[in-house]
């Protein structure tokens, strides 16, 4: 069964707003990474920059764990609301 992708082909929906929120927040990916590794996810740069770059999926676990590290709602890290 393949994987469902946004309509326009994107693997994720988050990859714009992970960027600005990211450079908002003055973390390079490897600073985010490792905040992320802080808080107990094991997310590499590697993974951010796939997510970033639209090359992954964000499993739910990934999306809670951006969230509480970049101190934003899903909406806002989904949709782009409100940062």
């Amino acid at each position: 069964m393949p994987k469902p992708r946004s309509q326009t082909g994107e693997k994720n929906l988050i990859s714009k707003n992970l960027v600005e929120l990211r450079k908002k927040n003055h973390f390079s990916q490897r600073m985010l990474a490792y905040h992320l590794q802080l808080n107990g996810y094991d997310m590499d740069k590697n993974v951010i920059t796939r997510i970033e770059t639209n090359k992954r999926y964000v499993t739910d676990i990934e999306l809670k764990a951006l969230c509480e590290v970049l101190g934003v709602t899903y909406e806002e890290l989904i949709d782009g609301q409100n940062f």
